[in-house]
């Protein structure tokens, strides 16, 4: 038993020798990015460590300019070229230092097998043989294994799942644009073709006494048309925002300035529950925008209210979050349309856009916000908006 481990010892130790050769010859041929490197082994090994003593230098110099009050240089980020061959030359390393690790492990055993052949016939030599293996072959999953296993089995997972969200995301978009492309068209064919209608029959009879009406009902059609051109571009364009300190009591409080008029004409009461806001980072315009617009959808809420029609504001601040909330007491929205209010085009009001309320959306998160939205048919609505504070330093 010692004679045959030492014969395969030494088989395997001329083998991985050629193997270690064979590779030292590979790197100084092509270098491990295959750039061509015209040194070999051992010249680029004293080139590297050349290259640590100049670097460990130079660290030394900006340490010590640093210490006298001169601020060093900042180093200089590394190119992605330079990243990969740094990536390259560790791999290169690790192998050699692996075929290095068995090699010597192969000379040491075979010299053991040889002692042990002259010594005794009890293979003892195979105990050290067995728990410096182990060693080997931890050596080698840590350098060859691990990469085998992440290229055959980690990698592959990765990619399934990558294509398989790819795929889904592509199908809710897809669904996404199918939707609004209905929805626009919906949205504009049907005032067209009513104005349509009407200049055909304008053409038809020249000189009736109708056709003012008539153009002027197409006209109102077209505006129509319009209108709702201007917001969906609205709602597509990306705005540029300008993001200053703002008081939010204040922005509220200009949203209502502005709706002033609608809401004494409605006979709407409005309960303004704080005395001051917290401060946030915001387009103080866009946010204004926000707040009219929900303001706006719940003074129409209350239209079917005969009397006691009430709008109720609150802010909130807490957990780093400032909260504004604005409740009605009207008819409230059905709960299969309540998951429906922020998709574009949809509205349940006769002359509504159905984009209010999809720009708002886009507004508050663009302030890395939320908006929500809860019901109670026959009872009321109430909008929930919230917005980050800024850190205090």
């Amino acid at each position: 038993m010692p004679f045959f481990g030492f014969l395969m010892a030494c088989f395997l130790f001329s083998h991985f020798s050629r193997r270690f050769r064979h590779h030292r010859m590979r790197i100084g041929e092509s270098g491990p990015c295959g750039g061509g490197w015209d040194h070999p082994w051992g010249a680029w090994e004293r080139r590297a460590r050349r290259e640590t003593v100049r670097a460990a230098r130079e660290t030394a110099r900006q340490a010590r300019r640093q210490w006298r009050g001169h601020g060093a240089e900042p180093a200089k980020p590394r190119s992605p070229e330079e990243e990969a061959l740094r990536r390259a030359r560790r791999r290169a390393a690790a192998e050699a230092g692996f075929y290095a690790h068995l090699m010597s492990y192969l000379g040491v055993i075979a010299f053991l097998a040889l002692i042990n052949l002259l010594t005794t016939r009890y293979p003892w030599f195979i105990w050290p043989a067995l728990g410096w293996g182990i060693g080997i072959f931890s050596h080698w999953m840590a350098v060859f294994g691990s990469h085998m296993l992440r290229q055959r089995y980690f990698d592959p997972a990765v990619e399934r799942e990558l294509r398989r969200e790819r795929a889904t995301m592509q199908t809710e978009k897809q669904a996404s644009i199918d939707e609004l492309s209905s929805s626009i068209a919906h949205e504009i064919r049907n005032p067209i073709a009513a104005a349509k209608s009407l200049v055909q029959q304008m053409g038809e009879d020249p000189t009736s006494v109708e056709n003012v009406e008539y153009a002027k009902v197409a006209l109102e059609e077209l505006e129509r048309v319009e209108h709702r051109v201007s917001h969906l571009l609205k709602y597509a364009k990306e705005e540029d925002y300008s993001f200053a300190l703002v008081n939010l009591a204040n922005v509220v409080d200009s949203a209502l300035t502005q709706l002033r008029a609608k809401l004494d004409s409605a006979k709407v009461a409005v309960s303004r529950n704080y005395i001051a806001g917290p401060t946030v980072k915001a387009d103080a315009e866009k946010l204004r925008q926000v707040f009219a617009n929900v303001v706006d959808n719940a003074i129409d809420a209350l239209a079917t209210i005969p009397e006691g029609r009430r709008i109720d504001l609150f802010l909130e601040n807490g957990n780093g979050r400032a909260t504004v909330r604005v409740r009605d007491n009207g008819c409230g929205i059905a709960p299969e349309k309540v998951e429906r209010i922020f998709n574009p085009f949809f509205t349940t009001k006769p002359q509504g856009t159905g984009l209010g309320m999809a720009i708002s959306k886009k507004i508050v998160e663009a302030h890395q916000g939320g908006i929500e939205v809860t019901s109670d048919v026959g009872r009321g609505t109430e909008f929930t908006v919230t917005l980050p504070m800024p850190a205090r330093n």
